[in-house]
């Protein structure tokens, strides 16, 4: 079974949460990842790009709040993300040096650094708009 991660920029938890049920896709600007997931890989990039230890993000009210869950068998949530992985998108460099070293662990193994490369200037993207705009990136997840 495939998860689906699609993140993307909103102003509040509430307008985060109206795209449960259909994503974010046609409400908010969205970056969709597929296979990144928000937790263990995006808390790895977050250090990368940081500095800050993973204990510390993994302790940071917004890693992974649950915005609003379906309970039922749709596998349907929005979750927080962290702003210290948002300012860190945001101010990110080289997107290819922190791609190489992002592809080094283990939840990557085997990712191209080159795809994660592009993926990564999209989420900064993301982020800058969202930095700019005073919103918050959030994670819509679709098991």
């Amino acid at each position: 079974m495939a998860v689906l991660y699609d993140y993307f920029a909103a102003p509040s938890d509430d307008a985060a949460a109206t795209a449960l049920e259909d994503g974010p896709r046609d409400q908010f600007p969205t970056v969709e990842t597929k296979f990144i997931e928000p937790l263990v890989v995006m808390g790895c990039l977050e250090e990368l790009l940081t500095g800050r230890p993973y204990d510390e993000v993994i302790k940071d009210p917004r890693w992974g709040h649950g915005v609003v869950i379906e309970h039922d068998d749709s596998g349907l949530m929005v979750i927080t993300v962290t702003d210290g992985l948002r300012d860190g998108l945001a101010a990110a460099g080289d997107l290819d040096e922190v791609a190489v070293r992002w592809a080094g662990i283990e939840e990557l193994a085997g990712f191209d650094a080159a795809v994660l490369a592009e993926i990564l200037g999209e989420l900064k993207d993301l982020a800058v708009d969202a930095e700019k705009n005073g919103e918050r990136l959030y994670c819509w997840t679709c098991v």
